[in-house]
C-alpha cells in the first residue's frame, strides 16, 4: 500500500527539508507554494504606525507519495529539518494511495514509485548485504 504526505512547512524550511529527505533516499516530490493559517489564524503586523492581521501566510507544500513502510522515517525526517518549536511550523497530512501509474512506461505499483538509490532500493540494498 502506498500513502501520500502533504507537509505544509515554513517557505524558509524548504531547503532544510529537501536536504533530510534525499538524505534518507526520498528522490521524488512535489513543491508548491500556498497560502494559510493554523491554529495561530495569522499574524499581526504594524506598519506605519497602523496595526493589521495578515491571515493567509506563505507556506510551502510537499508532497511525497512512497510505500507505507516508509512514512514514519520520512515524517521524522521532516520533523527534524521543520521544526523550531514556534507557533507556525506546519503540519503534516498522510492519505491512503490507491494506485500509482508512471505515464511514459504504463509501470503501476511499486514499480512506477522506483528510482535508483531511492529509499526502497537502499532498503532493498541494505537487506542483501547483511545476508
Amino acid at each position: 500500500m502506498f500513502k501520500k504526505i502533504e507537509a505544509v512547512i515554513r517557505e524558509e524550511a524548504l531547503n532544510d527539508v529537501k536536504e533530510a529527505l534525499r538524505a534518507i533516499g526520498i528522490v521524488g516530490m512535489n513543491v508548491v507554494s500556498v497560502r494559510g493559517h493554523g491554529r495561530q489564524g495569522g499574524i499581526d503586523m504594524v506598519w506605519r504606525g497602523s496595526s493589521y492581521r495578515m491571515d493567509m501566510l506563505p507556506k510551502i507544500q510537499v508532497n511525497i507519495v512512497l510505500s507505507e513502510r516508509n512514512v514514519e522515517k520520512t515524517i521524522d525526517a521532516i520533523i527534524k529539518a521543520a521544526q523550531t518549536g514556534a507557533e507556525g511550523d506546519g503540519v503534516i497530512f498522510i492519505y491512503p494511495v490507491d494506485d500509482v501509474v508512471r505515464i511514459r512506461t504504463g509501470d503501476r505499483g511499486p514499480s512506477a514509485l522506483t528510482y535508483a538509490d531511492d529509499i526502497d532500493d537502499r532498503r532493498e540494498h541494505d537487506k542483501s548485504s547483511a545476508k
